[in-house]
């Protein structure tokens, strides 16, 4: 594939996640595709998965943990066999009721006409935080002052 089909390729994918069709993203996925996240022991599904079975559970992992309230690709830039990614998300934390924001970059790598490598940046920070458990004391009902 050339360099415009390889954006292309990706370009569908990001549509079929934003459809939740997940098993048609799964399927423009290599067999030992490569899913590269950042390592967090407070967010779930942050590790490194291997093959397209690994990969369907992280969606299904992710799904469990969070929702997406906002996901944007905004730029698309290809070179060769590489796509890089960037855009802007919020997510609801399932556990927790919290929110956060991060902006992020996808980069793919294209190996004849499927996916065969992503690695994920993001801002780990926030994710981390909206994670953790909110503190007994912010959790627990205020209750109404009296005069």
């Amino acid at each position: 594939m050339n360099t415009p089909d390889n954006k292309q390729l990706i370009m569908q994918g990001y549509q079929l996640f934003k459809n939740k069709d997940i098993q048609g993203l799964l399927a423009l996925f290599a067999d030992d595709i490569e899913w590269i996240g950042a390592e967090s022991e407070h967010i779930p599904f942050s590790h490194n998965y291997r093959g397209r079975d690994q990969v369907a559970q992280f969606f299904a992992e992710m799904d469990q943990a969070q929702e997406a309230i906002q996901f944007e690709p905004e730029v698309f830039i290809a070179e060769g066999d590489r796509v890089v990614v960037t855009g802007q998300s919020t997510w609801l934390v399932k556990s927790t009721g919290q929110r956060y924001e991060s902006p992020w970059a996808h980069v793919f790598t294209v190996r004849n006409g499927q996916i065969a490598r992503m690695q994920q940046y993001n801002n780990t920070a926030a994710a981390e935080a909206a994670f953790r458990p909110l503190p007994a004391s912010s959790q627990a009902q205020e209750k109404p002052m009296h005069h």
